[in-house]
């Protein structure tokens, strides 16, 4: 099994910390785009990084206060891929990921439309 391991740096007073997170990957799986975003869950903000895959989109999150909030959609689950944004000046772009259950997760992006062209031709 093979692992993608993302290192996240974090200043804490003067001093640099350095976090790997790892991310599981099937059999076959190559992540192709991962970017950092956030998710907004019960009035809270989530930091996180959006990683799509030739066979999956994960969210997963920074800290191991939020692990529970990491998300994982296969391509098939995924009903509508809806590009937003916010603001007129300096708005904020991002991607709503509608799943078959009927749930949206909503995820603020830099680079949106290349993620969102990328996720719209794997489901």
């Amino acid at each position: 099994m093979d692992f993608l391991y993302v290192f996240i740096s974090k200043v804490l007073i003067g001093e640099k910390i350095i976090k790997p997170m790892t991310v599981k990957l099937n059999a076959n799986e190559v992540v192709l785009k991962a970017g950092d975003t956030n998710q907004v869950i019960n009035n809270n903000t989530i930091e996180g990084k959006l990683i799509v895959t030739n066979q999956r989109i994960y969210f997963k999150t920074l800290n191991e206060e939020t692990e529970k909030f990491n998300l994982e959609i296969l391509f098939d689950n995924i009903l509508e891929v809806i590009y937003y944004s916010k603001g007129l000046l300096f708005g904020i772009k991002g991607l709503n990921v509608v799943t078959r259950d009927g749930k949206a997760h909503t995820f603020p992006l830099k680079k949106r439309d290349e993620m969102g062209q990328l996720i719209n031709k794997m489901y």
